[in-house]
């Protein structure tokens, strides 16, 4: 009789944004004449750049005619965005980069759940909390999470590091020895951004203790402080003992077209392997690239035109999560992030559950938020509110949470 992955089994009710979707489908289904305002999954809603819709359908047309035409792409990418990644998000920051140590892939969340694939099961894992679920639960499908306690809502052999508002949301290095670090910055979803700084005893320790730092830059372009890196090899030593993952979905607005890339350096050696030979026949076996056309888009998006536009996005989710920053504050919220980042990461009314937030702003004030909880034990009490919807629905949620909690929650 076939043999099922168990680990499976053991993973907790559903995962939560589609529990979201499962909650919003209900209410919609009963009050079909409700006008709901998204601000709960990171979805953006600004169309691609211009000059990245110029150069797919160029590259489209070049894949109807014969002498252009091209099939598989390389298993690292085209060297055009290689080239283009390595100058702009690194080398303009001053940070060396080959082509080779980069990875293109069609997201972040897929490569932050298969790098599990080159690590062995024994691997202690460390992660945040509140935390990205993709980090948790990939960890639990491959056996490394142990057995899931309902109680605590936590896994036996996970070592969780709480970001909670009295340690400024920022997590602490671990007293027991970590493997594997998931680390992101600016953090979704609390918002939070480490500095310098912060990073550096992160790093440190990851090279003292042959661990490795999974580090997650997906919301690096929404950086606005000077002290906070936008890459960790920006940190001495980084390159020995990280590993970087980056995405064009909500700098470029790329969740519908996916492009992302990993960032292996060549220095990065455990148990005298490369990890970044390691990744390379891993995706040289399991995945077949991103279309030409697609990475043709990607490409855009460094040059002037293409820059000048994707920042002109970028700014506009910023002044919304400006928006809802003051807006909640004014309301009576207490709330954080939403400087360095597109999330905000709000405190329930006091004695209200994530859930029942959640549940009230979803049937009151018809706007659909992310339950704090759903991100791990230390999220409970809180609620995200994403940037990404348009800028008078942005204002319009925010009239209406602040009209909900001024009449009484």
């Amino acid at each position: 009789m076939v043999q099922l992955n168990e680990n499976y089994q053991k993973l907790p009710g559903s995962y939560l944004f589609a529990e979201i979707d499962r909650r919003v489908t209900a209410y919609r289904r009963e009050h079909p004449d409700r006008e709901l305002i998204r601000l709960g999954i990171g979805d953006v809603t600004r169309p691609l750049a211009p000059a990245v819709v110029s150069a797919m359908e160029q590259a489209a047309a070049e894949m109807g005619r014969e002498e252009t035409f091209r099939g598989y792409p390389p298993y690292r990418g085209y060297d055009f965005l290689l080239e283009a990644i390595a100058q702009h998000d690194y080398a303009a920051r001053g940070v060396r980069l080959s082509p080779e140590e980069i990875f293109v892939s069609d997201g972040a969340k897929s490569d932050c759940g298969s790098i599990g694939d080159i690590f062995g099961p024994d691997n202690r894992v460390a992660v945040c909390d509140p935390v990205y679920p993709v980090y948790v639960d990939t960890n639990a499908m491959a056996g490394r999470a142990g057995e899931y306690d309902p109680g605590t809502e936590r896994w036996s052999r996970l070592i969780y590091m709480p970001c909670t508002k009295e340690n400024g949301f920022l997590p602490q290095l671990p007293r027991e020895r970590a493997d594997l670090i998931y680390l992101c910055f600016p953090n979704n979803p609390t918002g939070a951004a480490a500095s310098r700084e912060q990073l550096k005893p992160w790093v440190d320790y990851a090279n003292a203790n042959g661990s490795v730092i999974l580090y997650d830059a997906a919301y690096e372009a929404f950086i606005t402080e000077a002290d906070v890196p936008h890459t960790i090899y920006e940190i001495e030593g980084a390159r020995e003992c990280a590993i970087e993952f980056r995405s064009f979905s909500k700098t470029a607005g790329f969740t519908g077209t996916r492009c992302a890339y990993t960032v292996i350096p060549k220095e990065l050696v455990r148990g005298g392997v490369s990890l970044n030979e390691m990744w390379y026949r891993r995706q040289s076996t399991k995945f077949n690239g991103v279309s030409y056309v697609v990475q043709r888009g990607a490409a855009a998006v460094y040059t002037d035109e293409g820059r000048r536009q994707v920042r002109e996005t970028i700014n506009f989710y910023q002044n919304n999560a400006r928006v809802i920053l003051d807006g909640l504050a004014r309301a009576g919220l207490e709330v954080s992030g939403g400087v360095n980042s597109p999330y905000i990461w709000a405190a329930t009314p006091a004695g209200m559950g994530s859930w029942d937030f959640f549940d009230l702003l979803l049937t009151k004030a018809n706007v659909v938020t992310t339950p704090g909880a759903g991100f791990g034990p230390s999220g409970e009490g809180y609620i995200r509110v994403t940037s990404f919807g348009g800028a008078d629905a942005t204002r319009q949620a925010v009239e209406r949470i602040a009209d909900l909690l001024k009449h009484g929650a």
